[in-house]
């Protein structure tokens, strides 16, 4: 996909108004596709990006985030965490699945569909020109910004080990006989 016209859409926004791939023309986007609005990773992804954002509009990149949830949800989301960048609402994942991020999951053995953590960068001329999929949302934002810049991408955050819950048990006798 990288190199060519991303899909077009239309999409309503969080303030109710619609956006269109056409009306950014001209504007680089980072377009990034999310789950589900107000669930851990979503939030770190989302809280993470709004702090960027002077950032990212210092260089005249415009941020959207796109999920299946509908308007009414990303205003709440949107406003609990002050997000100050625009939320698309993709209930029918039309979108979604243009961009191929509407993919089967599993977790905990269940299989359903939803959206894999995706991020796009779109050119001015409305080009694909970098894709991330599968995104760990630690550190993702600063990871965009620095590629968009051409600067080394910055460590990632690391996760704290947890302990384990597992209990060493002693071995059984049949264990002991082998």
């Amino acid at each position: 996909m990288v190199g060519q016209q991303a899909p077009g859409f239309r999409l309503q926004t969080d303030d109710g108004s619609w956006l269109s791939l056409a009306d950014l023309r001209g504007q680089r986007v980072v377009l990034y596709f999310y789950p589900k609005d107000d669930t851990s990773g979503c939030t770190v992804e989302a809280c993470e990006f709004r702090d960027l954002l002077p950032r990212f509009v210092d260089d005249g990149v415009r941020v959207l985030g796109v999920s299946p949830d509908p308007v009414a949800k990303h205003v709440k989301f949107k406003t609990k965490h002050g997000l100050s960048f625009t939320l698309l609402a993709d209930p029918t994942h039309e979108t979604c699945e243009a961009y191929g991020v509407w993919q089967e999951k599993l977790f905990w053995g269940r299989r359903y569909m939803g959206v894999v953590r995706t991020t796009y960068v779109i050119a001015r001329d409305g080009r694909v020109e970098h894709v991330w999929e599968q995104v760990d949302h630690n550190g993702h934002a600063a990871e965009v910004r620095a590629w968009l810049r051409g600067e080394p991408v910055p460590e990632r955050p690391v996760a704290e080990a947890k302990p384990s819950s597992r209990v060493a048990r002693p071995a059984t006798r049949a264990a002991k006989k082998k």
